[in-house]
């Protein structure tokens, strides 16, 4: 099946041209509009430094349904404790910064480029694009940052120095918001741990319909 080659239309392919990768389109560009599109129909940009953006929608699709959440017992006992000090929006930048800069097994460059940090910083400062901090002290040593549409988060990447610091991040923030789905895009172990899981991409968008039109939910009192 071919690959579509987007211009400047802001427009994207039905995703039943998606191939067996889940690659929907390339080309085109990381304006607002068309990134908001882009997440209210199921496809995410994700690519590599000197490539062209390449948009995906996945199948099967990666979520957590935040009722499914798994918490340890050991991460019940840090919790409890308040090793970490949970912000929101409080250090976005930096966030996405330390996010794009953390090395990944298999993996030769960040995929979170300067035109990706440009694009998503502007997405923060329009109130779409959100993150969650952790903090010992005034140290920031872990978090994550995503989309959040309707009663959605769309989760992108996340860091951490210190033992489950961005783990103590996301459970923080899964336990604190009302979301009806949490987009986990594609698998890993870290997530499938707390509980992530593996859906169909019809049931996906299914679920993306009715969420991306419900109030925006309000991150730790932020949106």
């Amino acid at each position: 099946m071919s690959i579509y080659i987007l211009d400047d239309e802001i427009f994207f392919p039905p995703l039943e041209h998606c191939n067996s990768d889940g690659i929907l389109a390339i080309g085109g560009d990381l304006k607002t509009d068309r990134l908001h599109l882009a997440y209210r129909s199921g496809i995410f940009p994700w690519y590599n430094k000197d490539e062209p953006i390449i948009w995906h929608s996945p199948d099967p699709r990666f979520v957590l349904f935040p009722k499914n959440l798994k918490v340890s017992k050991s991460m019940r006992k840090i919790l409890r404790d308040k090793k970490f000090r949970i912000t929101y929006d409080q250090s976005f930048v930096q966030v996405i910064h330390r996010c794009s800069a953390i090395k990944r097994k298999d993996q030769y460059d960040t995929w979170i480029t300067t035109e990706m940090i440009e694009a998503y910083k502007h997405l923060h400062e329009m109130g779409s694009a959100h993150s969650v901090e952790a903090w010992i002290g005034d140290e920031l040593v872990g978090g994550l940052y995503g989309i959040i549409i309707g009663d959605m988060f769309f989760g992108e990447s996340m860091f951490s120095d210190v033992s489950n610091a961005s783990k103590t991040a996301f459970v923080s923030m899964v336990e604190a918001t009302d979301f009806s789905l949490i987009d986990c895009q594609v698998y890993t172990d870290h997530l499938s741990s707390l509980g992530a899981e593996l859906i169909s991409r019809d049931s996906y968008i299914h679920l993306l319909k009715i969420g991306v039109e419900k109030p925006p939910i309000k991150l730790g009192g932020i949106l």
